[in-house]
């Protein structure tokens, strides 16, 4: 039972990385090249993971909630500043 979550996981960030796939199809908006694809994917499933991780071994629902906050947070923020430069760190390239 543990695993379906892990397959689940995997599974949606493989559909959220096909959005971008298919929109490329149609309109020259989206532009991602391979290393795009695989930066995403490490991203989310790295965050993916590491929720899973959380809520397998905390057991106070506090804490794992704070915790899982904590790192959709980070996610949106390294997110943020690799697509537009937000922050102007060396990451993003500015």
């Amino acid at each position: 039972m543990k695993n379906t979550r892990l397959i689940i996981i995997v599974l949606v960030i493989g559909t959220m990385l096909l959005i971008p796939l298919v929109a490329m199809q149609f309109t020259n908006e989206v532009n991602w090249k391979l290393m795009d694809f695989v930066v995403a994917g490490v991203l989310l499933l790295g965050t993916g993971l590491l929720a899973e991780l959380v809520i397998r071994k905390v057991k106070n629902i506090r804490y794992r909630v704070v915790i899982v906050l904590g790192l959709l947070m980070a996610l949106l923020l390294i997110w943020a500043d690799l697509a537009v430069g937000i922050f102007g760190t060396p990451l993003s390239g500015s």
